[in-house]
This record gives structure tokens, C-alpha cells and sequence, in this order.
């Protein structure tokens, strides 16, 4: 079992998966060292007793060297879901070269531990730059030295009250009068509650049976993206209309969205539509976690959301 002052470095902490996962660890009494470049987006962590904000640059290999000398575990869910331009580079950097930056600051200064996030459907010759370079990462941390101790986590989509997922399609519809025009309407998820992820994080910090091990995360609900949009308009009360697009006009729709400033959809997304992000190994079940249902949970944090009350709380796992 991990000791009560253990040290963990958490990149990509401030954000939706991180925060649930820091939550969990300060919950614990663990020290968590949460880098950042800018100060402000970790305000919602500071009330945390044992997390300490860091000004840092995470790509700079001097700066992981800093964050990670005297820690015990770092977790790595540094990601983006889409890049400036269209080449690929922009993945590589966030995804398989960062990875390896953070491999080779960990083995320096003598980490134990690495829990990396890659994600559902990523492999060498995924149709995606993002999956492609998902699966880079993965390649790096299974490559590093046997000191460091590794463990793979790949989630299909992950909800929860702060998502890019369900509050996204929420508001799109709101702002569409319910009318919206869906790419791959067919495609396939299996969405898995934040929360279960974070617990997925915290067993693994424990369980040396976890070592060098990758874990699929799923929710019990396999869903297409019509049915998913179709459940969020009815926790947000929305009427929708939604058009399924054939390919031909999908691949337009990104191409189109690819010049857009904040890139609400790509021809990347597209692609990464085109298989389905649905577990063929039941991860939390290895874990010992039984996955809550998105079904049972969205309109919780939905209607909150839509009317301008629902208030930032970091959770706690169960």
C-alpha cells in the first residue's frame, strides 16, 4: 500500500479529469504537485490543504526535472482533441513526445510511478492523428526502464458536470433552436463517469498487480452519438432535431470546421469517429469498480448547468 506521504506530480491536473483525480489523491493526504502555465486555472484546487500550485512549462524538460525531483508517482493526462493546422505535428508534441519527455525526467530523478492516460481505439494505424499519436505515447511508457513502474489507462468518452461531451451538445442545441446536423451518427461509445476514472487512477497508485498493465474504461451503456445527443436534450429539455449526415457531407462539415477558430469539430474528429470507442476488456471490473451509468446521472448536473447555477466543486471518488 502506498504511504500516507507520498509525493504526486499530476500533469493536466487543473483540468476535467485532472481535478477529479487531484481531488481524490488531496482526499487521501497525499502532497500533489499540480504544474500549470497560468496560475489562475487551478484557483478551484487551491482550497485543497495538500496541493501545490507550480508555474511550469510541462514540454520543458528542465521544468519536469524540477516538478519531479523527490516525488514518488507522476500521472500524465496531458491531451488535446484537436491542433493548429492539419499535419499531425501538434498531436506528436502534445501526445508521443511529451510522453517520452516525461519517461526520461521520471527515470532521472528516480520516480516510481507513472499512470498515463491514452485512450480508446489508439494504435499504429488508427485512422486519426490523435489516436495515432495516442498510441506514440503509449509505445514511449511501455519502452521506459524497468525502474519506473507503468500503468496504461484508455477510456472510451468520459462524462461528468464539467465534460466537453454532454455540456457541449448541450449548449449546441440550445443555441441551434434543437436542430443540429450530426457527423457519423452511428458511430459507438461506451461513456464512463470521471469519477470512475479518478477511482481508477487511485487503486492503480496502490496495486502493484497494476504494474505494467493497460485498462480499458468503459460505462455499463453503449450508446450511438445519435442516441447520446438524443439523451442529453432530454436532461436538458431541449426538443431536438437531430440530421444525420452522410460521410461525403461529414467529411465536408470537418474540412469546413478545420479553418474555424477553436475547431468545434475536424476532419481529425472525423476520422476518429469512423471506429467505435467501445471496451473488448472490462477494465473496471479488473479494478474492482462498478461503472455508474451516464443515463442515470445527466440531468443532475444539466439543467443546473443550462440555467447558470450549477457551482464547481471538486468531487470525491466513491
Amino acid at each position: 500500500m502506498a504511504s500516507p506521504s507520498l509525493t504526486v506530480c499530476v500533469l493536466g491536473g487543473t483540468g476535467f479529469v485532472g481535478s477529479e483525480i487531484v481531488g481524490g489523491l488531496a482526499a487521501r493526504g497525499y502532497v500533489v504537485l499540480v504544474p500549470t502555465r497560468v496560475a489562475s486555472r487551478a484557483d478551484h484546487l487551491r482550497v485543497l490543504p495538500t496541493v501545490e500550485i507550480r508555474v511550469a512549462d510541462v514540454h520543458d524538460p528542465q521544468h519536469l526535472a524540477r516538478l519531479f525531483a523527490g516525488t514518488d508517482a507522476v500521472v500524465n493526462l496531458v491531451g488535446i482533441l484537436n491542433e493548429r493546422g492539419r499535419s499531425g505535428a501538434g498531436f506528436r508534441r502534445a501526445h508521443g513526445e511529451l510522453a517520452a519527455k516525461v519517461v526520461e525526467a521520471a527515470h532521472t530523478q528516480r520516480v516510481r510511478r507513472l499512470l498515463h492516460m491514452s485512450a480508446l481505439g489508439a494504435a499504429a494505424d488508427a485512422p486519426s492523428h490523435y489516436l495515432r499519436s495516442k498510441f506514440e505515447a503509449e509505445e514511449r511508457v511501455r519502452a521506459a526502464p524497468a525502474s519506473l513502474g507503468w500503468t496504461i489507462f484508455r477510456p472510451s468518452v468520459i462524462f461528468g458536470p464539467h465534460d466537453s461531451l454532454t455540456n457541449r451538445f448541450a449548449k449546441l442545441l440550445r443555441a441551434a433552436g434543437g436542430v443540429l446536423p450530426l457527423a457519423r451518427p452511428h458511430a459507438r461509445f461506451a461513456p464512463v463517469y470521471v469519477v470512475d476514472v479518478a477511482q481508477a487512477y487511485l487503486r492503480a497508485l496502490d496495486d502493484r498487480a497494476t504494474l505494467g498493465q493497460s485498462y480499458e474504461l468503459c460505462g455499463p451503456d453503449v450508446f450511438t452519438l445519435d442516441a447520446l445527443v438524443r439523451l442529453v436534450a432530454r436532461a436538458a429539455d431541449i426538443e431536438a432535431r437531430i440530421v444525420g449526415l452522410p460521410d461525403f457531407i461529414a467529411r465536408l462539415q470537418g474540412l469546413v470546421f478545420d479553418f474555424v477558430p477553436g475547431k468545434p469539430f475536424s476532419t481529425d474528429n472525423y476520422r476518429s469517429l469512423t471506429i467505435d470507442s467501445v471496451c473488448r476488456d472490462n477494465g473496471c471490473a479488473r479494478l474492482g469498480i462498478r461503472p455508474a451509468s451516464l443515463a442515470g446521472l445527466v440531468a443532475g448536473w444539466l439543467g443546473p448547468v443550462m440555467q447558470g447555477t450549477y457551482t464547481r466543486v471538486p468531487l470525491r471518488p466513491r
